[in-house]
């Protein structure tokens, strides 16, 4: 009897909670999980409502009911930005886009005041091609699921979707007679997908495994009902002309020719460009995006972007109006709700596109079927320069980090004036704003106030510099708040670009690399390090951040004066200065790769360990992890050091390495009495940099380091 009672008390219960279910919106469901994930507590105190958009704008709501907060939204997405509200105004909490990193919330979740606040613009962008390539190339589910989190509680709901599209490629090559090797060889390696999506080489570090190929596919779909679920609207990619040479040779009567060269790498891996005049564009693209749309789906929105920092076959405005015109169209016949998302870096990146040329692109898609991405408005507005892209949509985006370098870049406070502008006098088909940074590194603040702009939030700066500093310190703290006050005014004022620290830059000779110049009151900065230091706390993640990179920033300034003086008494051959300066550089170099290794994030051991855990087979682990280190260091072409950036394990193990070949010339040349041979050093150091491979550091109990302690010590060493 009572084993019936109890089935009966079951059923009972399952019929009650169907009922909940079915009484809530599949929004209020997905804002529910999405909170349960950052953390359990957060459901004994939050409770997402199904609210009406304002006006067609998007709205989140705040108000208390009892012990309990209510949060509203029009839509899931919506309900993350107010969750994202009541986490960072009233419980002081800054989500990390990293999964490893738990969401500290205080011990008692405190009330809210009543808030209703709408959206000023419908789109908000994220990502970059480039992403994909100095950050997210070895993510696995697990990376994903919080960084999709992280976009939803900003608002984001236009994110750049690009993930598995080679095997989606490899479908159509092999269709039209390539062989599954040689669409691998076509392939670059993970690390370097990209560029070769973008059409600026093939066939670098590849081939791609094709366990690579299928794993991705499967993690895609994943990406994609997540960011579905939550309201966002993927951008997936689509044909731009790119073909593999193969190809040529397959179809010699084809309309193909060779691109011009990328970043002077080697012939081999120079692009093909199939014109879309020929009447095999139109078939490769109903070919993609059916096997695309078979696979993933479709939300009719495309980001494809033929030229991109490569020139076309001619440069005449009806060959590019005619040109633009047939790539839409063979879009829109497979697909006759598509949407041309088109990044306009390039028109920033190569003078050659003059506005009778930008005019002739713009005007060969029906309006309302092309938006633009003002790509890099924290430096250079592009709609300024281009009569507002002629009528077509566009959204301003700040770029805020190149190639994941880990100097202290970014200009939110800037950039925010400079939007403000924007919405003032750039016109009605300005409809979104968007962030297009390289690589994420750390320090998430400037992009999470850049989206914060997208609503009717109406904070002075004095309000965002006391949030900041609240949040990452878990609490009002006069001393974080004036470091804030220096970092935010005085120091966070370089619009995005590529630089890097010193230490990191090949060493030369009486040079200091421009890229490592920062024009910044370094007197401020100290100040503001010490002040971050005196409260005595690190307990917070994003606190200990903030030491980190004001502390490593600080250091290489160091660093710089040390080298200058270093190079100085080389020519005055002045052996017993030479020797103070270099040990002071390596103590330099070793106190911040010690800084770093105190946060996973900033370590060389966390890299790696991404690229080896996505591999199977040992072979693919070896080859993942000769990716992962090859972009950051001597990546490929002329742009080695690009993506530089001051991790531990990588500065001991590489950049000190290349200073004490430096110092070896500098100390033989004078003791022999002879120039710096820079040519012979010069051919030396690409050598070593050839030849480096990267053995896992580790830690040990004698290794660990307590932050506060640590930075204090080497403020008070060096300062």
């Amino acid at each position: 009897m009572k084993r019936i009672l109890n089935i009966l008390l079951i059923a009972l219960f399952g019929i009650q909670v169907a009922c909940a279910t079915s009484d809530n919106s599949r929004d209020v469901a997905e804002a529910t999980a999405l909170a349960g994930r950052l953390s359990g507590r957060l459901a004994e105190k939050v409770t997402f409502e199904k609210i009406a958009a304002e006006k067609g704008n998007d709205v989140f709501t705040l108000r208390n009911e009892g012990n309990r907060v209510i949060i509203g939204g029009n839509n899931a997405n919506s309900m993350a930005v107010g969750l994202n509200r009541y986490l960072k105004k009233y419980c002081n909490v800054t989500v990390s886009w990293y999964s490893d990193i738990a969401v500290e919330l205080p011990v008692e979740l405190p009330q809210v005041k009543d808030e209703r606040v709408t959206s000023r613009l419908g789109q908000r962008f994220f990502l970059n091609y480039c992403t994909y390539g100095y950050t997210m190339t070895y993510w696995g589910w697990r990376e994903w699921e919080r960084f999709i989190d992280w976009m939803a509680l900003n608002g984001i709901n236009l994110p750049l979707n690009i993930t598995g599209q080679e095997a989606v490629w490899q479908k159509v090559w092999m269709r039209l007679g390539m062989t599954a090797d040689e669409t691998r060889n076509y392939f670059t390696g993970p690390s370097y997908l990209p560029w070769h999506r973008m059409a600026n080489i093939d066939h670098w570090c590849g081939p791609l495994p094709q366990e690579w190929l299928d794993g991705q596919v499967e993690l895609q779909q994943k990406i994609l009902a997540r960011e579905r679920a939550l309201n966002m609207r993927p951008v997936l990619p689509a044909f731009a002309g790119h073909v593999p040479g193969r190809i040529k040779e397959l179809f010699p009567q084809a309309d193909i020719k060779q691109l011009s060269p990328w970043q002077e790498f080697p012939k081999e891996c120079l692009t093909y460009f199939l014109n879309s005049e020929d009447p095999m564009f139109a078939k490769i693209q109903r070919m993609f995006i059916e096997e695309q749309t078979a696979l993933f789906g479709t939300d009719h929105i495309y980001g494809f972007d033929p030229f991109n920092e490569v020139d076309p076959p001619v440069w005449e405005p009806k060959y590019i109006s005619r040109v633009t015109k047939h790539m839409y169209q063979s879009l829109a016949k497979v697909d006759k709700k598509a949407e041309w998302l088109l990044m306009a870096w390039f028109f920033f990146y190569n003078k050659n596109w003059t506005g009778e040329l930008v005019e002739a692109m713009m005007k060969a898609v029906p309006k309302g079927r092309l938006t633009l991405l003002d790509y890099h408005c924290d430096n250079t507005e592009v709609w300024r320069m281009r009569n507002k892209f002629h009528g077509q949509n566009y959204l301003w985006c700040y770029l805020g980090d190149f190639g994941g370098n880990t100097v202290l870049q970014g200009n939110p406070k800037a950039s925010s004036a400079r939007f403000e502008t924007a919405l003032k006098e750039g016109g009605s088909n300005l409809r979104g704003i968007g962030s297009t940074l390289e690589g994420l590194d750390v320090q998430q603040m400037g992009f999470e106030c850049m989206f914060e702009r997208a609503w009717n939030l109406a904070e002075d700066n004095q309000t965002i510099v006391n949030s900041i500093a609240d949040r990452h310190a878990g609490k009002a703290n006069d001393d974080v708040r004036k470091a804030w006050e220096i970092l935010y005014n005085d120091i966070y004022i370089y619009p995005g670009g590529n630089r890097g620290e010193m230490m990191n830059w090949e060493p030369t000779l009486d040079k200091v690399d421009w890229r490592s110049k920062m024009d910044v009151d370094y007197d401020k900065l100290l100040k503001a390090w010490k002040l971050l230091l005196k409260p005595g706390d690190l307990s917070r993640d994003a606190m200990k951040i903030d030491v980190i990179v004001v502390g490593r920033q600080l250091l290489d300034h160091k660093f710089t004066a040390e080298k200058e003086a270093f190079d100085k008494a080389f020519h005055n051959k002045d052996l017993a200065k030479m020797a103070a300066h270099a040990t002071t550089m390596r103590e330099i170099l070793a106190d911040v790769d010690k800084l770093c290794s105190t946060h996973e994030y900033c370590t060389m051991d966390k890299w790696v360990a991404l690229a080896r855990n996505l591999g199977k087979a040992p072979e693919v682990k070896d080859f993942y992890q000769m990716n992962a280190t090859k972009i950051i260091t001597t990546w490929g072409g002329n742009i080695n050091d690009y993506a530089n950036r001051s991790i531990s394990g990588l500065i001991s193990t590489y950049y000190a390495k290349r200073w004490e070949l430096y110092f070896g010339e500098a100390f033989a040349a004078v003791k022999a009495g002879r120039q710096f041979d820079k040519d012979g050093h010069h051919k030396r150091q690409q050598a070593l940099d050839e030849s480096y491979r990267y053995e896992p550091q580790g830690k040990d109990s004698t290794d660990t380091y307590d932050l506060l302690t640590l930075a204090r010590l080497i403020c008070k060493k060096h300062f």
